[in-house]
């Protein structure tokens, strides 16, 4: 009897059946992708992190211990794989004489590094001119001495005094902010930015020469090789650990600056950020697949129904209709999974390279046998339990009491609706409100959490917006036929006021289409945008750190006039712009001070209005021209110091002529929030021109070069080999990799990537599958319609109209609830953006693609629900 109905099943009723799967496999498909690539990019973080770092460790010895005995234990610390002493002498300035012209630097730093430093630790170091070994100087200091390889320079040495070298070469350090670091110190309390001065010499050399000074400490540079776990929590907590066990071991003989710690701190939070992520815009996608493969079991419930009375006339007991229900959810689960994971395997070779999305084996299959298990679930939950619902409505008189509903005030039909939208609007607010972080992890702590009760706000938003719109649905079709038959009459004719009869008698399944589309597209719509907004923030910081297509930075001190704009103004370069960058007292702070020419100098950085606050960006650049004192600061001063607009801001600046500090009277005009290449905490914007008739300097900071956004790396190359190491030239192709993160460039990417595509997917099967199916089961409606003289054009209208309705309500839903989830998952994560956006970016091609597909699937469902509604009624009928 099985193995008869399982043939029955498959010869009558193969569409249903794979419309279910289809559902099963959409589910299964987006779980097993989206879980694996997770894991797999989790570990990636993990690898760019360690890759990230040239030095793992910097083991500093204390002093009045031993350097030598300190080596030997962090040599014999487990993962060590290379340990080598480092020197670090303070010096109290260099001298050098050239071309006549004698430069002198204020303190600086001299490191002794062994011979094979570079080979172990070839990141640290970047050979500019000259020789990449012997005595070296960084290029900043080599453009404060004017020095170049062949000149001789004195290092002052406290203690030692004045010690002449000749210098090999001049080279630049990629990782001078750790190089440099307070071992020992938290992050609040590192220097902001490293010395301007160094010079490297060999190890031999540098004992000879600091032979007798003071504050001479040695640092061991560590490189480990211990297997780290993928997890980068996993892995920042094993570091961690090895570290305070090395510090532990010495008995206070040494302290360990863990780099590799400090890179795995932050690639854990990008870590929590994917798995919010994956959670906030993944998991909304397998639940509306799971919904779709719900809706479709429920189109034929009609059907199902009337074949069980069949049974249990022909003498079957209920367990054997639950046995045969229980067959065709295993058919539909297992095939479905099986699909699924085929669908999810094709996804990563496609997209990724990999069927594994590059996790390893065991993480691969323990996600595979996971969406598996699920799918099967939801197979079960779509077709067995609406089965075992049904065995216990036995007779017409119960059908009939089950589907008699009392009718309830309108108040507490639509109390839950509104109290799920209320309750999703004060969690909203809270959760989006001051000081408020979703991913918490404090500065060195192991243990990382995520404030899981946000995810309440965009939940309830999903539940209440679509019961509200079932309700709406409901409502329209119950007590809107007069309209309903004004809208069908172009179609259907005669029968305009029979379709809006039947529509309204059908409006449960239609609402129930209605919601799930709406639902579907508003999947894909929130995705598409938070997707394209991060994208654009990326873009905004990016521009915000470099400054401009090309920025071309001088060497502090450097006394470079406007003038020289003219120098830079290569082939490609559009327009030059002079930016001065000065420091400023306010009070004992002392900040940082931009003087910009307000006429021109949005002619090479982009300035956005939400960069400020109390006027736009073109308002705020006008006040500093007409009134030149005028003065722009941050939140943070504003707060700090109560200013109110209008206020008098009493800066001291140094004066070029005197070096001696000078008090510049300034009026509050305005808040500057963001600015190109400034800090992201305090700093002014002024007028260049009064800065420069205050100080007595017109000297430029940076230059800012628009190149009309192409051909930025080659424009750079071609200035850096023109100024040498006179100047610090830097693209926004360059910048664009520092700043990304690994969430920028690993994860976000590759989610949206895979959830784009199943969105579309989903929209068009809540479009067309359902629809499909529901005018599948009413052929039999169709063959009596025309056996009562119901032609072809009206019951192509029937067909039509329904479409229409179905179409229109779903998109239009889902544009409104999409848009709604858009600004709230964007505000919830704000995290993850830097700077937070001023509005959202809109995917308008996405968007036509999701609605195109949709309304397509619609169309399609339509046209065969008519190709079907055209079969001769005597054959129908028959078969029905």
């Amino acid at each position: 009897m099985i193995t008869a109905w399982a043939r029955g099943l498959t010869r009558h009723r193969i569409g249903r059946l794979l419309a279910a799967v289809t559902g099963i496999a959409l589910a299964v498909a987006l779980i097993a992708a989206l879980g694996s690539f997770l894991t797999a990019s989790k570990a990636t973080m993990t690898q760019r992190a360690v890759r990230s770092v040239s030095v793992d460790w910097q083991v500093e010895v204390q002093p009045g211990a031993d350097p030598n005995a300190a080596g030997s234990l962090v040599r014999s610390a487990p993962g060590t794989r290379t340990a080598l002493p480092v020197g670090l002498a303070r010096t109290t300035g260099f001298t050098a004489t050239v071309g006549g012209s004698t430069q002198t630097t204020g303190p600086g730093v001299a490191l002794g590094l062994p011979a094979d430093y570079r080979s172990h630790f070839p990141d640290e170091l970047r050979t500019l001119s000259g020789s990449g070994t012997g005595i070296l100087l960084a290029q900043q200091t080599a453009s404060n001495l004017h020095a170049a390889p062949g000149d001789t320079i004195g290092i002052r040495l406290p203690g030692a005094g004045l010690r002449q070298v000749q210098v090999d070469g001049v080279v630049d350090l990629p990782q001078a902010d750790s190089l440099f670091q307070k071992v020992g110190a938290p992050a609040q309390s590192q220097p902001t930015a490293p010395p301007d001065n160094v010079v490297l010499l060999p190890a031999a050399r540098f004992a000879s020469l600091t032979r007798g000074a003071t504050d001479v400490t040695t640092q061991i540079h560590v490189a480990r090789d211990a297997k780290l776990p993928a997890d980068p929590a996993a892995a920042f907590t094993s570091v961690t650990g090895a570290a305070h066990n090395l510090e532990a071991r010495s008995a206070g003989t040494v302290l360990v600056g863990n780099n590799l710690g400090a890179a795995l701190d932050s690639a854990r939070q990008d870590a929590l950020y994917a798995q919010i992520l994956f959670l906030f815009l993944g998991v909304p996608g397998a639940v509306l697949a799971a919904a779709l493969t719900v809706a479709v079991a429920s189109a034929g419930g009609e059907r199902r129904r009337r074949e069980q009375g069949l049974l249990r006339l022909r003498g079957l007991r209920p367990r054997q209709i639950i046995a045969l229900a229980g067959l065709e959810a295993a058919l539909v689960g297992v095939v479905g999974g099986l699909a699924g994971l085929g669908l999810a395997a094709l996804t990563g070779r496609l997209a990724f390279g990999a069927t594994s999305f590059g996790a390893n084996a065991g993480t691969w299959a323990l996600w595979y046998a996971v969406a598996f298990v699920l799918g099967v679930t939801v197979a079960a939950g779509a077709v067995l339990v609406p089965a075992l619902r049904d065995l216990r409505t036995v007779t017409v008189a119960d059908t009939r009491r089950e589907q008699r509903v009392s009718r309830s005030p309108w108040w507490l039909r639509y109390g839950l609706d509104f109290a799920l939208l209320i309750g999703s609007w004060l969690v909203f607010r809270a959760s989006s409100g001051n000081q408020y972080a979703l991913v918490l992890a404090p500065e060195g702590v192991p243990s990382v959490s995520v404030s899981y009760w946000a995810f309440l706000s965009p939940a309830l938003l999903w539940l209440g917006a679509a019961l509200l719109l079932w309700r709406l649905t409901l409502l329209a079709l119950a007590h809107g036929r007069p309209a309903l038959a004004r809208l069908a009459r172009p179609l259907t004719k005669t029968l305009a006021t029979t379709t809006a009869a039947v529509l309204s008698r059908r409006r449960r399944p239609l609402a129930r289409s209605v919601v799930l589309l709406a639902l579907a597209v508003s999947f894909a719509i929130s995705t598409a945008v938070f997707n394209s907004t991060y994208r654009q923030q990326s873009e905004v910081d990016a521009r915000l750190t470099n400054g401009a297509d090309v920025t071309v930075t001088q060497p502090p001190g450097a006394q470079v006039p406007p003038s020289a704009a003219g120098k830079l103004k290569v082939s490609g370069v559009r327009h030059v712009e002079p930016l001065q960058h000065r420091y400023a007292y306010v009070g004992a702070d002392l900040q940082d001070l931009y003087g910009v020419r307000p006429a021109n100098v949005a002619k090479a950085t982009s300035l956005q209005d939400a960069y400020f606050s109390g006027g736009t960006a073109g308002q705020l650049m006008r006040r500093l021209a007409q009134r030149p004192d005028n003065l722009l600061v941050s939140a943070e001063t504003v707060h700090d110091f109560q200013l109110s607009p209008g206020d008098t801001v009493n800066l001291r600046i140094q004066d070029a002529r005197t070096r001696a500090l000078r008090t510049v009277p300034f009026h509050y005009a305005g808040i500057v929030k963001e600015f190109p290449t400034a800090p992201k905490d305090s700093f002014f914007v002024a007028n260049a021109a009064y800065v420069a008739k205050a100080t007595g300097s017109n000297a430029v900071g940076a230059f800012l070069l628009d190149t009309g956004g192409a051909h930025q790396q080659q424009i750079a190359a071609h200035l850096r080999k023109q100024l040498r190491t006179g100047a610090t030239v830097t693209d926004l192709t360059q910048t664009r990799g520092i700043v990304g993160t690994s969430l920028t460039s690993v994860d976000l990417a590759g989610l949206t990537r895979i959830e784009l595509g199943f969105a579309v997917l989903l929209a068009a099967g809540a479009g067309g599958l359902v629809l499909a199916l529901g005018l599948a089961e009413r052929r039999r409606t169709f063959a009596i319609a025309t056996v009562l003289g119901a032609r072809s054009g009206q019951l192509r209208g029937m067909v039509l109209t329904e479409a229409l309705l179905l179409a229109t309500g779903g998109l239009t839903g889902g544009a409104l609830i999409g848009w709604a989830l858009s600004e709230m998952l964007v505000k919830v994560l704000t995290g993850v953006f830097d700077p937070p956006p001023a509005s959202l970016s809109v995917p308008g091609g996405y968007l036509a693609l999701t609605a195109g597909a949709t309304v397509a699937a619609v169309l399609a469902a339509a046209l065969n629900g008519i190709r079907s509604a055209g079969r001769p009624a005597v054959e129908e009928l028959r078969d029905l």
